[in-house]
């Protein structure tokens, strides 16, 4: 299935989208796009709330694009490898049988999935500000960012025993 198709799926299913993932066999150069798309859709979520704030505080919108843009295209993905291998440490500990590629793609793919809502926050971060709005859909996408990375790890490390 394709990502546009695997991403609604998740929601239903997020066990089902993974296993059939891990399926597919391993392959960095999977990972690596689900992770740069989940980190420039992201960026690319920033950007309303960034007009915003220039707008409102009279400040340079193209410095703050830049500064989000090395954040979040440049520095994330490298702190997200860390928290990956990080979770591969934890699950083995716990027992878990999978290798560190799961831990990887469980995590990748959940800040994948989840990133409707966060293009959702950022909307709601633009267009309305903060407020209770923007906390209730910042906490809908941690706990679904959550629910998706627990699932994918499940499945990765447990489900294979």
């Amino acid at each position: 299935m394709s990502v546009t198709t695997d991403i609604p799926a998740t929601y239903k299913g997020p066990r089902k989208v993974f296993a059939r993932l891990l399926d597919m066999g391993v392959r960095e150069d999977r990972l690596l796009i689900f992770l740069l798309s989940g980190c420039v859709l992201t960026f690319v979520a920033q950007m309303p709330r960034l007009a915003r704030e220039a707008h409102l505080s009279g400040q340079e919108l193209n410095m703050l694009l830049g500064g989000s843009l090395l954040g979040i295209v440049f520095i994330a993905p490298l702190v997200l490898y860390v928290l990956a291998l990080a979770a591969h440490w934890i699950a083995r500990a716990a027992g878990g049988k999978g290798e560190a590629y799961c831990a990887r793609l469980a995590l990748f793919w959940a800040f994948l999935a989840a990133s409707p809502l966060i293009l959702l926050n950022g909307l709601v971060a633009g267009f309305i500000g903060t407020g209770p709005a923007l906390n209730l859909v910042g906490a809908l996408w941690c706990a679904v960012f959550l629910w998706f990375w627990v699932s994918g790890m499940i499945q990765g490390y447990w489900a294979k025993q």
